[in-house]
């Protein structure tokens, strides 16, 4: 029997998990469960530290992110009966405006947290569910909260005001950002990788069902696209993006109410809202109707334009760096957005890119184009590592 570390990332229907052994950055093993509380069959993958997958037994439905953390514990305890758990990592993800460092879990933490629900109810409840249940799992493991929002507040304040009255932003209407872990891996590969870059003025686009954009300078976030919720900023797979208040304001003069609302702008907007077919990018970049090309050409625009207005943020660009499920896999929206930036001084390498190569810009392009994939569950493993050695 050895001591593990259980990684867990709570998103709105899924719930992705790994466990890790001694110093080693591979999980021996790691999975995913899709389709929580879709009042269908959940689906269970499961893969050991060489990526290859592991039999399942199919399971129900999957009620909620607790349930489904017992569901994951079952699958993994069958392949590795002898697990013992000494710390679980959680992504959660907001942690308002004070909460900047990974903490350590306890009855105080949990009741602040919960008080952040009302800024985020269709994320922050699934990862507090998540809490909850592996607390009750391993009771004697500690729990090490790691948030989505803390690598952004080292934007200046410019850059987390809203422009409505100021008293709102004293009662925490404000840009929080998202995506905070990917963006804390990507700065941490950059200087691994490319320490020159990093030092520079960097895009990272996230391109996932949500996405967003950050600025970093010297590998600190500057400015994101999304702000004080997860709608903000790109046109996402359900998410609408950036959207005129006034379309919000004619749609409760029509009748429309608050709950109608979020589940149009979560849900049915973005590119499943204008295509009318799928918010996968697979699926409309292979298919042949005219709203799906539509939709591909509106997320593209809203990406091209976003990543111009970001450079013109940080007083210019030295690269841009594609992660993510769409920006590690979509060649054709890579090509889209590095031909549009083109008077930026980006020049392709169309054949690198078509390859899935790491760098996809010219040895002559002015600023790097590369490919990162991005890994979530690091940061919160390195966290939590931290907490257990300052605890001896």
């Amino acid at each position: 029997m050895s001591d593990e570390i259980l990684v867990i990332n709570a998103g709105s229907s899924s719930l992705k998990f790994s466990i890790f052994i001694d110093a080693d950055d591979t999980p021996e093993v790691s999975g995913h469960i899709d389709g929580i509380g879709q009042h269908q069959p959940a689906r269970i993958v499961l893969k050991d530290a060489t990526g290859a997958r592991l039999p399942t037994h199919g399971k129900g439905e999957v009620a909620d992110h607790g349930q489904a953390l017992l569901v994951a514990i079952d699958a993994m305890a069958a392949h590795y009966p002898d697990h013992s758990v000494k710390a679980v990592g959680h992504r959660i993800v907001h942690g308002g405006a004070d909460l900047a460092e990974p903490t350590v879990i306890d009855a105080p933490l949990l009741a602040v947290l919960d008080s952040l629900v009302p800024l985020v109810p269709l994320h922050q409840p699934h990862c507090l569910n998540g809490v909850r249940a592996a607390q009750a799992a391993f009771p004697d493991a500690m729990q090490v909260a790691c948030f989505d929002t803390a690598f952004h507040r080292t934007m200046p304040e410019i850059n987390q005001l809203c422009p409505i009255p100021r008293r709102f932003f004293d009662e925490g209407v404000r840009r929080y950002g998202f995506h905070g872990l990917s963006y804390d891996y990507i700065a941490s590969a950059l200087r691994r990788d490319h320490p020159a870059l990093a030092a520079g003025r960097v895009v990272v686009a996230h391109l996932g069902n949500g996405a967003s954009l950050c600025g970093m300078r010297d590998g600190r976030s500057v400015a994101t696209t999304m702000g004080f919720s997860a709608l903000d900023g790109l046109i996402m797979g359900t998410r609408s993006g950036h959207l005129d208040p006034g379309v919000l304001l004619h749609l409760l003069d029509r009748g429309m109410d608050a709950a109608e609302l979020s589940q149009m702008l979560y849900h049915r907007s973005g590119l499943l809202g204008i295509s009318e077919i799928s918010n996968d990018m697979r699926v409309l970049l292979e298919s042949d109707d005219s709203r799906a090309a539509q939709a591909v050409a509106v997320f593209t625009a809203s990406l091209t334009a976003h990543i111009a207005a970001m450079a013109a943020r940080l007083g210019g660009i030295d690269a841009l760096i594609f992660t993510a499920g769409i920006g590690e896999n979509a060649a054709p929206i890579r090509a889209r957005v590095c031909e549009g930036l083109a008077w930026l001084g980006l020049d392709l390498d169309a054949a690198a890119n078509d390859s899935g190569q790491e760098r996809i810009s010219t040895a002559d392009s002015r600023l790097a184009a590369l490919v990162t994939p991005t890994r979530e569950d690091l940061p919160i493993l390195h966290a939590v590592r931290a907490q257990l050695a300052a605890r001896g």
